[in-house]
């Protein structure tokens, strides 16, 4: 006889939502977690002092199921500001939305970024993409991004000064290759919501899913080797049974418990973190760099928006590099280092290097091309996540949710 109803295989976020929708049903999963903490790729390590999330990840508060599982107020969550800087010509030129900053409409308007043109089209998205729902945003044709933008009208000067490094910067990718669908959805998301992080970290959004599940559901430190059937065989070779089990890690774990030998590709990003005796922005805002030749194609200060990401009277510097395929730390330093002693100056040099997060497999493509998946594989043996669906953490939750209904008989 199985001696669990459920076993949730990882307590990523897609698994966590799983279980709390299980749970809500009156079917209390068993959740076993390889790493020493909940949140698979969505963890925040300490260093010094310093809030350091692996890889920049921000939580856009108009998730839909985000909004439906998550309690915003007890995430303490901190929001930047709309918009962006974007480096060009030496300085930096504001791109703000308008509706939520009417005091920055002149300063968009006029800045170099883009034609005046360009900058009516993003509105007339902004109305678009609002009055759509999610599920029918992935209904539509697709094409990739780059493609859709020129059709839709944008300047090349646009495209290249704030779209590539912008949404390049969410996708994890410079080509914009990415499926159309997926960016006018984020797009209504950025439009409709807020960017934000909670004040402990991202770290804090599994920390409170896992909170509400009933004491002794997750099991840490503990990998799984294979599935036979409805059994489950753990490192160290104790063996649990189920009537029903979920495989809800990332793709690559996913992949091999399934015994699958698909080709995936994934977008690859590095994130190196530096300690500042001051801000080198002091604004809200994520620092965009067009040229994407250089090292730093992102660059933010999560203290300016978190102050307790910071020990006091210091700030916390996140510079994101995309598509180092060949990864030498030291030298990726170096190269931003000396990047940004030309933006900000000689003080650059002063900053102390804390920890470099280098992601190979952070986001699987997801291309106009991308196959359809099935939550359900067998009749005792289900997978959510994002790979499944499209790269976030609406998908994760979404995903987890849809396999408890199925699971509920909902």
């Amino acid at each position: 006889m199985p001696n669990h109803e459920v076993i949730i295989i990882g307590a990523g976020v897609a698994g966590l939502s799983c279980a709390n929708y299980l749970t809500q049903f009156g079917i209390t999963p068993l959740v076993l977690e390889a790493a020493d903490a909940v949140g698979g790729r969505v963890r925040t390590d300490t260093v010094d002092g310093y809030l350091l999330d692996r890889g920049f990840q921000i939580l856009l508060t108009a998730y839909p199921e985000a909004k439906r599982l998550l309690n915003y107020n007890a995430l303490a969550l901190k929001t930047f500001r709309s918009g962006a800087l974007i480096r060009k010509d030496n300085d930096f030129s504001v791109i703000s939305d308008p509706f939520k900053e009417p005091s920055q409409v002149f300063k968009t308007l006029f800045s170099s970024v883009g034609t005046l043109i360009d900058k009516l089209k993003v509105l007339q998205l902004s109305n678009e993409v609002s009055k759509e729902s999610t599920d029918s945003f992935f209904d539509d044709k697709a094409t990739d991004t780059l493609s859709y933008l020129r059709e839709y009208g944008w300047s090349d000067e646009m495209i290249t000064n704030f779209f590539k490094p912008f949404f390049g910067g969410v996708f994890l990718e410079n080509e914009l290759e990415t499926s159309s669908n997926f960016f006018r959805f984020v797009f209504k998301q950025f439009y409709t919501g807020d960017a934000a992080i909670p004040a402990n970290g991202m770290q804090a959004i599994p920390e409170q899913m896992a909170a509400k599940l009933p004491a002794g559901t997750v099991k840490l430190n503990t990998k799984v080797e294979k599935i036979e059937g409805n059994k489950v065989h753990l490192a160290g070779g104790k063996v649990v049974s189920a009537k029903v089990i979920v495989i809800a890690t990332d793709a690559h774990q996913a992949d091999i418990l399934l015994g699958r030998k698909l080709k995936r590709d994934y977008n690859v990003t590095t994130c190196t973190y530096f300690s500042a005796d001051r801000s080198p922005l002091n604004r809200k805002m994520l620092a965009l760099n067009p040229n994407r030749l250089s090292v730093v194609h992102n660059l933010c200060v999560p203290s300016d928006i978190a102050p307790s990401y910071a020990p006091a009277g210091k700030s916390l510097v996140s510079v994101s590099t995309q598509g180092l395929n060949l990864f030498d730390e030291k030298k990726l330093t170096d190269h931003i280092v000396q990047e940004l002693t030309e933006w900000f100056g000689e003080e650059v040099k002063t900053w102390q290097h804390l920890r470099t997060y280098h992601i190979p497999e952070s986001l699987v493509k997801y291309t106009s091309k991308a196959p359809v998946c099935n939550l359900k594989i067998s009749a005792n043996l289900y997978e959510c996540g994002d790979h499944i669906a499209y790269p976030s953490l609406n998908a994760a939750m979404a995903t987890g949710r849809a396999v408890a209904d199925m699971i509920a008989g909902i």
